[in-house]
């Protein structure tokens, strides 16, 4: 991962950004930054990340996003300076089209990744959407697409941003189906 790093950006911001570096991720996720929204505070990163055994499109299983804000004047809605903007996207099987519990199921493998990842955080929001795409007339007739999207925010309580990475890169894996890997346990990288 290649963080810019502007020169004049405060110290609290350069901390969080240095903390994001060196990340040893699992091989099917793959992380690039991309331009960072302007508008919502003074500085900000964002990264993008697909899951995707072999880099082909056609092999994706979900993608996401990571964004950091940083507002050295703090926001009264962040309860913070910093704010950590997560999302993450997966088709699903058909069968989970219609279950009742689908958001909370999706909204706990987010708790219990901020969690199993040692992140510091308050002030957690979001959201928990299922789509079912049905297709009609001209389009390939194929049956129902069930994709859920996971959006959520929140204040971390440091600058060390290291545990919110790792805990939305367990979230956007686990919403495109790969199960966790134990701790100590490294995952072992599959020949082509």
């Amino acid at each position: 991962m290649n963080v810019q790093q502007t020169p004049v950006a405060p110290p609290d911001f350069e901390a969080a950004l240095l903390s994001l570096r060196g990340h040893r991720m699992r091989p099917e996720f793959h992380l690039e930054e991309v331009p960072a929204p302007t508008r919502i505070a003074p500085y900000a990163l964002a990264l993008t990340g697909e899951v995707n055994p072999t880099r082909d499109p056609d092999d994706m299983l979900g993608n996401g996003r990571f964004v950091v804000l940083y507002d050295p004047e703090g926001q009264e809605a962040w309860n913070g300076e910093f704010r950590v903007i997560i999302m993450a996207r997966a088709e699903l099987e058909p069968e989970f089209s219609g279950d009742p519990l689908l958001g909370e199921v999706g909204w706990s493998w987010l708790t219990d990744a901020l969690e199993a990842s040692g992140a510091d955080y308050h002030s957690l929001s979001g959201t928990v959407t299922r789509v079912l795409s049905e297709t009609f007339g001209g389009l390939h007739l194929r049956s129902g697409e069930v994709e859920i999207e996971i959006r959520a925010s929140w204040t971390p309580g440091s600058t060390d941003l290291a545990p919110h990475l790792r805990a939305w890169a367990l979230l956007t894996c686990q919403t495109a189906g790969l199960p966790p890997i134990p701790d100590n346990v490294s995952p072992l990288n599959r020949k082509r």
